[in-house]
């Protein structure tokens, strides 16, 4: 992972290709310069946060890496998935004004909704001589696909006795992303990709009946198509009912909680801080960070995130979707303790050991003490 000992950053890079997947969707690839390789770096599953200036505000939005990661070398190009929102100021921006030979500021590789098909350890050498095999799947919803296109591409081809079955669902085949590169997948490892199309809004000649993939549906559906029991690991991406479908219907069928990778990209209906009970907050406040090295400590005003508290003092705090989304603002809590309004990026091993995303927390404590570098 390009940022680990060392925190991720922006960087120019060159578009050579803008490619319309669907009316609503683009792909766009980067040139990756030599010198900038290494730290471009990704494991299949991480994306790229892209970031302009509009009127004077700063945006910042995190596309997912499609690319299948290279197995010897870094990477020369990079290509993400950009489906339109409405009123989306950088889908938009996407959509309709970036154009082969721009230059856009582009964040090294962050994220750990990832799946990485280096060779297992050998447990008689201890060296990683053992590939990797095994059963994988995946539920995507709509973009879901796009980091498990990236990953599903790079374990069949590093892992001979590796197979892998995505389940996805989209509204009708004219909005589904990627429809080419999943179907070439589909003709390399016939015996080894298993592909499952669910559309909610258009019937099928072939295939599953038409409509939303629910977790009573994928309950009766995930047993029938595939061992669960011995799948490895699981990927589900999508909206957030989606993907909380999907775990609670895996969770049913027996699977452990730790065999289960979750991303959200959409959380419109997802669980908000007005949702909970609300938790006291000091009326004074302040927030001591670590970053780069250095620590600096200042007061919180407002009822500022700790993110937000950051940033006034530290532009070059970590950030990209502020949403609660990616997991680029994570940081480890010192001392003190926080609220966090949403959580759709950490898993719960990382907030149980004391993890928490910056751009959500909220003091509940006089003093909290967040360190960026761990």
């Amino acid at each position: 992972m390009a940022h680990e000992g060392g925190r991720a950053r922006f960087h120019r890079l060159r578009v050579t290709a803008v490619d319309r997947l669907t009316d609503d969707s683009v792909a766009l690839t980067f040139a990756v310069p030599q010198e900038l390789r290494e730290a471009y770096r990704f494991t299949p599953g991480q994306h790229l946060a892209l970031r302009r200036t509009a009127d004077g505000a700063e945006i910042r939005r995190t596309y997912s890496i499609c690319s299948t990661a290279p197995a010897d070398e870094a990477p020369r190009s990079l290509r993400v998935g950009v489906r339109l929102v409405d009123d989306g100021a950088f889908s938009t921006y996407a959509h309709k004004e970036i154009a082969v030979g721009d230059e856009l500021e582009v964040m090294t590789p962050a994220g750990r909704f990832t799946l990485d098909p280096t060779p297992e350890a050998d447990p008689n050498t201890g060296t990683g001589t053992a590939p990797v095999s095994g059963h994988y799947a995946a539920v995507v919803g709509g973009s879901g696909i796009t980091p498990v296109l990236s990953i599903a591409g790079t374990l069949l081809e590093r892992a001979p006795e590796a197979r892998f079955c995505l389940i996805r669902s989209d509204r009708s085949t004219a909005s589904t992303m990627f429809l080419e590169e999943v179907a070439d997948l589909k003709d390399r490892y016939p015996d080894r990709f298993q592909l499952v199309t669910v559309l909610s809004r258009e019937e099928q000649q072939a295939g599953l009946a038409s409509g939303r993939l629910d977790q009573e549906r994928l309950g009766a559906l995930l047993p029938a198509l595939l061992p669960v029991e011995r799948v490895a690991g699981w990927y589900l991406c999508g909206p957030y009912g989606l993907v909380q479908g999907a775990e609670r219907a895996l969770r049913a069928l027996g699977v452990r909680r730790e065999r289960v990778h979750e991303e959200i990209f959409h959380v419109d209906d997802g669980p908000a801080a007005k949702d909970r009970p609300a938790t006291p907050t000091p009326a004074h406040s302040t927030v001591t960070a670590q970053l780069d090295g250095r620590s600096g400590t200042w007061p919180v005003q407002g009822g500022e995130s700790v993110l937000e508290t950051v940033l006034r003092n530290r532009p070059d705090a970590p950030y990209a979707c502020k949403g609660g989304v990616c997991g680029t603002c994570r940081a480890f809590l010192v001392t003190g303790s926080v609220r966090m309004d949403r959580n759709f990026a950490l898993e719960a091993e990382e907030t149980d050991a004391g993890y928490v995303l910056a751009c959500q927390s909220h003091p509940t404590t006089e003093g909290v003490q967040v360190d960026f570098d761990r």
